[in-house]
């Protein structure tokens, strides 16, 4: 028997675009600060789900970023990453490639070393304990010093941490791709693959400056691109893969309601666009709350469905 919700897909299901730090629900949030004896400023579950409406980007990295600070060591890490395995199971999910920003937990006074291990581990066991083909992806955070990202790097690979992926976001508008063109660069020769957030609040250009300059293989929402129609004609041509998350660009004011989200303008153009949470515990659903909303709002077929989960697959760094 099926459970109700789950999302079946005859080839498997990627989920290509969800920070790790963003699935943290508030019940765990809670229960890690007992564990590390850390007040929240929050007077209960009530109080912190109240929060969760954004009016952009920054207004929800701000709770993103303080909501980390209860995450001090590995088991924290490796508990955040099991509660999103099982919960990805539920949903149908049978390859996670997940992003963490490990400058949001260095900078705060976590040793990078507790930050992988804890993820390693978790994502070690999940195939087994879940069903779950998982696959660590680093992310730049583009708006702290330049400096640092290339420190961070040079930290991960002195540590062979497990990654497949060099990636890149938080706040876009004012931080192009082209600001990190080195750090990639030394990714790339690490023998790494490239992913980056571009075209979600920023311009087209981004996208561009991350193909071009980053060598992305991915884009990570990229909805942008739809303003230009050469750029369009390269992401077809070339099938560059875009992660959506349309929960999340209507959680931050990027696109006014489901119903008026682009992701069928996108697959009819023929875009490699697949469907993605982005960070569930605060847009308001995990991969199949998606599928279920936008079957509702934006009257996704089954036959559109399959399509986008057959680009997940496609696009996934396998």
């Amino acid at each position: 028997m099926v459970e109700e919700g789950v999302v079946l897909h005859e080839h498997g299901l990627a989920e290509l675009h969800v920070h790790i730090e963003g699935t943290f629900e508030p019940e765990l949030i809670f229960a890690l600060a007992e564990r590390n004896r850390i007040e929240l400023p929050y007077r209960d579950l009530d109080d912190l789900r109240g929060r969760y409406e954004f009016g952009d980007l920054t207004s929800f990295l701000d709770l993103y970023y303080a909501n980390m600070d209860v995450l001090r060591t590995a088991q924290d890490f490796a508990d955040l990453a099991r509660a999103y395995f099982a919960r990805a199971a539920q949903a149908g999910i049978t390859r996670a490639e997940f992003f963490f920003d490990p400058q949001a937990h260095t900078a705060r006074g976590v040793e990078l070393r507790e930050v992988v291990d804890g993820l390693a581990d978790a994502a070690a066991g999940a195939r087994r304990e879940y069903g779950i083909d998982a696959a660590m992806i680093a992310s730049i955070v583009r708006d702290r010093p330049v400096a640092e990202a290339n420190d961070t790097f040079t930290d991960l690979m002195k540590m062979q941490a497990p990654i497949i992926a060099l990636g890149l976001d938080s706040a876009e508008v004012g931080y192009p791709p082209s600001l990190f063109e080195d750090v990639f660069a030394r990714a790339r020769a690490e023998g790494l693959r490239i992913t980056a957030h571009a075209g979600e609040e920023g311009p087209p250009e981004y996208v561009r400056q991350a193909l071009d300059l980053l060598g992305a293989e991915r884009i990570d929402h990229g909805i942008r691109s739809l303003e230009d129609p050469e750029l369009v004609a390269r992401l077809v041509d070339e099938q560059i893969p875009l992660t959506a998350c349309p929960l999340s660009n209507v959680r931050l004011r990027v696109v006014d309601t489901l119903a008026d989200h682009p992701l069928r303008r996108m697959l009819e153009a023929g875009l490699s666009v697949s469907v993605n949470s982005d960070d569930p515990a605060y847009f308001g659903g995990y991969v199949d709350d998606t599928f279920s909303a936008l079957r509702e709002q934006l009257g996704l077929t089954d036959e559109e469905r399959q399509v986008l989960a057959d680009n997940s697959m496609r696009a996934a760094f396998l």
